[in-house]
């Protein structure tokens, strides 16, 4: 007996990550509704897996587009089974070179908009009492570095909502996972990325010289994107699905530097952190 297949709505799937999951779960006979920001780009999703895949126009920042690719996705099948939050850009420039303009959006994309897509498709889930939210975040997301500042602070803003909503939903049987990837060969660090208007010539030297690294590697990045949607599949499919999920060599090692970095320092200074408490 054949299984019913899951509905997807899958948000960012011109390319990359987004693209390779659709294609990867509509092989396996879901139903994706994959959302693209150009009209001309649909035509080319919908013949990705013809019959399986269907695309959709959506700006993740328009919230009444978003509501009406909901109630379509639902009109055409009376329930949504798995979010993935993919669609965002990486903002490029050092702290103090970005206007609060460029800021702004930044966080609008990669933060408040999936944080909307989430809240809307909610109450579906628990009307349910099933489903998956996939928030794509990044090694970024627990690892800052110079001349990201900001894509850093959206998928930090990302992980910690995530993390508190992961635990609220688990009652309802709904479940969350964050993907967190490092170096994938996508567009993020070339055309997809936008670069601060402003440029100070005192970070050439810590900022700038990152992100001529980044610039530099795209389109040789070491995460073959086909490889991590099966990863996530994997995870989806999973009777006890993680609430992390780390993609890639270059993101694993990074994290766990990091958490080793932390624990160094919390251990330094563990007598002055203890010693602020009232005497009893």
């Amino acid at each position: 007996m054949n299984k019913e297949p899951r509905i997807w709505l899958i948000t960012g799937v011109s390319g990359g990550l987004g693209r390779a999951l659709a294609k990867e779960a509509a092989s396996n006979g879901d139903i994706i509704f994959g959302t693209l920001r150009k009209t001309e780009q649909i035509r080319a999703f919908n013949e990705l897996v013809p019959g399986k895949t269907f695309g959709l126009e959506l700006d993740v920042n328009n919230q009444v587009q978003m509501h009406s690719v909901i109630q379509h996705i639902l009109n055409k099948h009376n329930r949504l089974d798995i979010l993935v939050n993919n669609a965002g850009y990486g903002l490029f420039g050092a702290i103090e070179e970005l206007s609060m303009e460029e800021a702004r959006m930044q966080m609008e994309t990669n933060f408040f908009a999936v944080l909307a897509l989430t809240q809307a498709v909610l109450p579906v889930m628990r009307k349910q009492r099933s489903g998956h939210i996939v928030q794509i975040s990044s090694m970024s997301g627990l690892r800052a570095n110079s001349g990201t500042g900001l894509y850093n602070a959206s998928k930090f803003a990302l992980e910690g909502m995530s993390e508190a909503l992961a635990i609220e939903i688990q009652p309802l049987n709904i479940h969350l996972t964050l993907v967190e990837p490092g170096p994938f060969r996508t567009d993020w660090a070339g055309a997809s990325s936008v670069s601060a208007k402003n440029k100070i010539a005192d970070y050439e030297q810590s900022s700038g010289l990152r992100l001529k690294l980044l610039q530099g590697s795209s389109g040789k990045q070491p995460g073959d994107p086909a490889k991590g949607a099966k990863a996530i599949l994997l995870a989806i499919n999973s009777s006890h699905p993680p609430l992390r999920l780390v993609l890639g060599k270059v993101a694993l090692d990074a994290i766990r530097d990091k958490f080793k970095t932390v624990e160094e320092e919390f251990s330094k200074w563990e007598d002055v952190s203890l010693n602020t408490s009232f005497e009893e």
